[in-house]
This record gives structure tokens, C-alpha cells and sequence, in this order.
């Protein structure tokens, strides 16, 4: 998996655009540590990125392994090099972002390309369609119904959701610090669980995986919740009892936890994740890094610390504040009052009409 991804969206006359379905912070560090490998020239655990301020510092273990041993020769890295040469040469690129939210990875995302980066996200519903979920199925329906009779129960803000999405997972060891921490913490949860790193992600879940019993106490105690294989994320979000989200910091999942006001506990796993913790955290002050990547090892006592941190702590409260103001801009962006239309609305008007008059034929 890369961490952008170009496409040719639109070719009218000689109109190219490229399109990263990341936010600007992320692609701009994936690019320049692609671009440049600057890992490569300095054995310091900090290394600078080009196209970022000089004050910028990204850590190796800020880094996917694989990317870490890169040196420009692996034939993953060829292509990916390839492809991000071939994106320069666009008229211009999307990014799935807003601009107010991420002034910082704009900024070095048009330094390190010289391209006229629009900002037109986020591109996912703000509201949670209930109906769409009916379409997948009874199961689906099912466990939507499971997910908000169970949150309902919960007081306000005191729910951590913990995902990590549908292409991510923890070693086993992980699971089981996760599992003794969240169980130690007394707070609720609900957890979309999933076979640990080494297994098919596809086959059915194993309570040898989870410590012994602890599904049959949380459940007896109704202090937390255990979904297999799908949860209605956008649902489970919206929800008032949702106090915190564990997060893989996927782009999609790390819009769509802000968009509803809801602050992040990281944990970074491949890719942009990483810059994406990173911003989250030091950037925009809604996240708190709990572990980073796979190979982390760390005791169950410090997983009830974080918890506890985000949900009862000043440093917690805070971090909901500022996920409700970025909510709130983040829907201004998409929002259309009267004449009046929000950042990512107007920039997507001037991209079609400079495509309009681009393209063969155009009168003007």
C-alpha cells in the first residue's frame, strides 16, 4: 500500500490532475521521503523532509520499517518514484483535505510539487445515513442495531471506539496488553476485532486471542462490546457516547472522527498513518499516540493510562474542544448558505470552470 495515490481524473485539452485520496500532510511527507530519501543521509534518529519548514523533524520510528531500510533501489521504490515524478508533470492536484485544517501539509505539498494544490474534502458524507447500511444485508443491519442499542446505554462521552480499519492489525502480544489495558481501565468500549497480525484477516475470530474470559466479563458487566468483521464507523462516531477513538489514523478514519468532534487515541500501523498521528497530535492537538506500528511493545498499565487520559483528564478535555472546533470547520467547507458556499465548494466551482476553459472549444 502507498500512501497517495495518483490518477489522471480529467484530460481536456492538456488539463492533467493528479489526486491523492490522503490528506496534504501525509502525502507531502511520503513524497519527499520517496523523492529524496533523506533517511539516507544522516544517521540521526531526527532527519529533515525537503519541502517542509527547517524546523521539521520526522523520526525513523516515524517511519514504516520498509520505508526505513529504502535506499532507492528496491523495486517498490523505483515505481513509486516513477509514479511521483510522473505527477509533477499534472496541472494540478486534489487533495482530499480542507485548507484551514491543514495549513502546514498545503503548504509543503505545494513546495515540494510547485503545483496549484486544491483542497475540495472532505470527500465522505458529514451525516450518518442509517439507510445506506440496510443495502449491505441482514447481518449488517443487524450489528448496526447491536452497535446503537449498546451506545445508548453508555453516558456521554465515555465510550472508546477502537478500530483499525480493514487492512490493519496488531500482533497478537498487542491484542492482549490492548485487551488487559481496556478491561483495567473500567471504561466502556466497543472494539471491532479482527485476527492478529499472521493471520488471514479474513478468517473467523479466535478467543485464544483475547485473554481468557474476557469477552464472557466485559460483556457480563457491560462494560464493552466486541464486533466482528464490520461496524457502522460513521454511526458509532455520531453517537454522544463516544468519548474517544483508537485509530489506525487512516485519512478517511481520521477525517471522519474530527468531522464529529470526537479525539483520537493513535496508533500507527503502515503508510501515511504515521505523518497522519503526527499531525494530529502535534499539529492540531486532538490525538494522543498510544503505540507506533507493529513491532511496539509496551505493558497493559500504559494502555489504562491513555484511556484514562482522554476521557478524564484536562489534557482529554481540551482535545475535545479543539475536535469541535475542526467539526465545525470541517463542515463549513461543504456547507452551501444561500449565495454563500464553504472553502471546498468554491475551489471545486474554479477547478471545473478552469477545466471548462481549458478544454477545446471553450469561448473564452
Amino acid at each position: 500500500m502507498v500512501a497517495w495515490t495518483v490518477v489522471i481524473a480529467k484530460k481536456l485539452g492538456i488539463f492533467h490532475v493528479s489526486f491523492t485520496t490522503c490528506g496534504a500532510y501525509g502525502t507531502a511527507a511520503y513524497m519527499s521521503l520517496y523523492l529524496h530519501l533523506p533517511h539516507r543521509h544522516t544517521d540521526s534518529s531526527e532527519i529533515k523532509l525537503p519541502g517542509f519548514p527547517e524546523t521539521f523533524r520526522l523520526y525513523r520510528s516515524q517511519m514504516p520499517e520498509y520505508l526505513r531500510v529504502a535506499d532507492g533501489t528496491e523495486p517498490w521504490t523505483t515505481f513509486l518514484r516513477r509514479n511521483t515524478l510522473f505527477s509533477l508533470q499534472s496541472s494540478a492536484m486534489i487533495c482530499n483535505t480542507i485548507e484551514d485544517l491543514e495549513l502546514l501539509g498545503l503548504q509543503a505539498l505545494r513546495n515540494l510539487t510547485g503545483l496549484n494544490v486544491l483542497a475540495i474534502g472532505p470527500l465522505f458524507p458529514l451525516e450518518a445515513i442509517t439507510s445506506s447500511y440496510q443495502r449491505k444485508g441482514k447481518k449488517p443491519e443487524i450489528q448496526l442495531e447491536a452497535c446503537l442499542e449498546w451506545l445508548d446505554s453508555r453516558p456521554p462521552g465515555s465510550v472508546v471506539y477502537i478500530s483499525f480499519g480493514s487492512q490493519n492489525t496488531i500482533t497478537a502480544s498487542q491484542m492482549m496488553a490492548l485487551a488487559r489495558g481496556l478491561e483495567a481501565s473500567d471504561k466502556p468500549f466497543l472494539w471491532l476485532v479482527g485476527p492478529p497480525a499472521g493471520f488471514d484477516l479474513n478468517e473467523e475470530f479466535r478467543d485464544e486471542w483475547l485473554p481468557e474470559g474476557f469477552e464472557a466479563r466485559v460483556g457480563k458487566n457491560r462494560q464493552g462490546l466486541l464486533v466482528r468483521k464490520w461496524a457502522p464507523q460513521l454511526e458509532i462516531l455520531s453517537h454522544r457516547s463516544t468519548g474517544a477513538f483508537l485509530s489506525h489514523c487512516g485519512w478517511n478514519s481520521s477525517l471522519e472522527s474530527l468531522s464529529r468532534g470526537v479525539p483520537v487515541i493513535g496508533w500507527p500501523l503502515m503508510a501515511d498513518q504515521f505523518y497522519n498521528s503526527k499531525m494530529l497530535d502535534e499539529e492540531l492537538g486532538v490525538c494522543v499516540e498510544l503505540a507506533r506500528g507493529a513491532e511496539d511493545t509496551f505493558e497493559y498499565t500504559h494502555v489504562e493510562r491513555i484511556i484514562r487520559l482522554v476521557l478524564d483528564e484536562e489534557k482529554g478535555k481540551e482535545m475535545k474542544e479543539k475536535a469541535i472546533e475542526y467539526a465545525e470547520m470541517i463542515r463549513a467547507a461543504v456547507e452551501e448558505k444561500g449565495d454563500e458556499k464553504g472553502s471546498a465548494l468554491r475551489v471545486l466551482d474554479d477547478f471545473i470552470r478552469g477545466m471548462e476553459e481549458a478544454s477545446p472549444g471553450s469561448k473564452s
